[in-house]
Formats: structure tokens, C-alpha cells, sequence
């Protein structure tokens, strides 16, 4: 009887098949390419951050896919929203101890290799399995604006414009054009929902997407309201 080839090394996340691969890892990749698209843009005085969002059912609210981690930073993440969750919570006590400890704001890069760190253990014990999540981490700190992506095998890049989900490839088409290195915050909201209009297979309005930004005059993330992204999206 044939066997197809990587039949068997699918079934435990410690053995590599004959060509050097996880293929539970590249599972979890998969369930992050079918997750809703999220995109961010670095500017020069901050970062964006912009997301699809859609409801199950009409009896069901939105959930929310753009959260705050600490005051200088937030994310948006592609994939599985319970695996999101708990790297979420402990995204946030990662944060608060680094502020109890040190007496100052985690860099942004830190707190996306510690995340990382979770999600390689994860890749090498049997009976877990990866977390199906890539993360974009976006924030302020004293190297300046930062966006970070971290994939489920637990790398991180740090990234000019990045984004992950099902529409990925779409968006990229965009950022991949128009993208520049001195782009402003302003120039970049828009960049990001022109990207994210493009990738979107459903009606792009302000009930379908989310918007968050940090500039680095305040420091402070946060999640704009359906009015002014109504505004922006008047301006595209």
C-alpha cells in the first residue's frame, strides 16, 4: 500500500520527517493564513495598526482583534482567538512586571521575544501542540516607533509595513507600492486602509475594521472610534 510522503511524522510535534520538517508547526501556520487579515505600517512619528473584523452571526458582537498590552503598546493578531488570548494575558504580565522590576516600559522587542520564547517551547514538547497565532506587535519605546511580527514557530521580524492572515498577499500588493521610508502617521492610516480594502473579501465599512495608533509625541496606544474611522475612510 503507498504511503504519502510526511504521512506519520504529522502525528507527534517532536519528530522531524526525512526532509527536516515540523509539519505540526506548518500546520499552525495554515490556521494563521486562514485567520482575518491584520496589517501594520512603522511611520516616522508612530505606527498603525488596522484589522478585518467580522461577526459569526448577527446575534453575535465583533470581537475585538486589535488589544493593549501596556500604555506604549498594542497588537493585532491573525490565527486562533483562544491561543491569542492566553499570549495575550501573559503579553500584559510580562509588561506589568517589567514596570514593577525596572521602573520603566518594556521595549517593544522584548516583549515580542518573550512571546517568542512561549512559542518555541511549543514547537519541541510532545503533548502540546503550536500556537495557531502571529502577533503584530506595534508601540513607542526608546529606540522609537517599532512593529514586529511574531509567527507560531516562535521567530519575530522587526518590520517596516507588515501584514498576515487571508489576505496577506493582497495587502502586500499595496504596502509593497506605496510604502516609503519617510511615510507619516496620516499618510500611513490611510496606506493601511487602502491595503486592508484591497485584501477584505467582505463590504469594507467602518463596522467591519478596526484601527489602532501610537504616535511618539504621547506614547499612548489607542484604538480609534468607529467615527474617526468613518472619517478616514471618507478621505481614501
Amino acid at each position: 500500500m503507498f504511503t504519502p510522503p510526511g504521512m506519520g511524522y504529522d502525528r507527534a510535534i517532536t519528530i522531524f520527517s526525512p526532509e527536516g520538517r515540523l509539519y505540526q508547526v506548518e500546520y499552525a501556520f495554515e490556521a494563521v493564513k486562514r485567520g482575518m487579515t491584520a496589517l501594520g505600517i512603522k511611520a516616522v512619528d508612530g505606527v498603525v495598526l488596522a484589522v478585518e473584523k467580522r461577526s459569526p452571526s448577527p446575534l453575535v458582537e465583533g470581537t475585538e482583534k486589535i488589544k493593549k498590552i501596556d500604555d506604549h503598546i498594542g497588537l493585532a493578531f491573525a490565527g486562533l482567538f483562544g491561543d491569542a488570548r492566553v499570549l495575550i494575558d501573559q503579553a500584559r504580565i510580562y509588561a506589568q512586571i517589567h514596570r514593577l522590576v525596572y521602573g520603566e516600559k518594556i521595549l517593544v522587542e522584548l516583549l515580542a521575544k518573550k512571546i517568542c520564547d512561549i512559542k518555541q517551547a511549543y514547537t519541541q514538547h510532545g503533548g502540546v501542540r503550536p500556537f495557531g497565532v502571529a502577533f503584530l506587535f506595534a508601540g513607542v519605546d526608546k529606540k522609537g516607533p517599532q512593529l514586529i511580527q511574531t509567527d507560531p514557530g516562535g521567530n519575530y521580524m522587526v518590520c517596516k509595513a507588515r501584514a498576515v492572515g487571508a489576505g496577506a498577499q493582497r495587502a502586500f500588493e499595496i504596502l509593497e507600492k506605496d510604502y516609503h521610508d519617510e511615510i507619516t502617521l496620516e499618510e500611513a492610516i490611510l496606506l493601511a486602509l487602502r491595503s486592508l480594502r484591497n485584501a477584505m473579501e467582505n463590504e469594507f465599512r467602518s463596522e467591519n475594521i478596526e484601527v489602532a495608533i501610537i504616535n511618539i509625541e504621547d506614547q499612548l496606544f489607542r484604538i480609534l472610534s468607529k467615527d474617526e474611522v468613518r472619517e478616514y475612510i471618507s478621505k481614501l
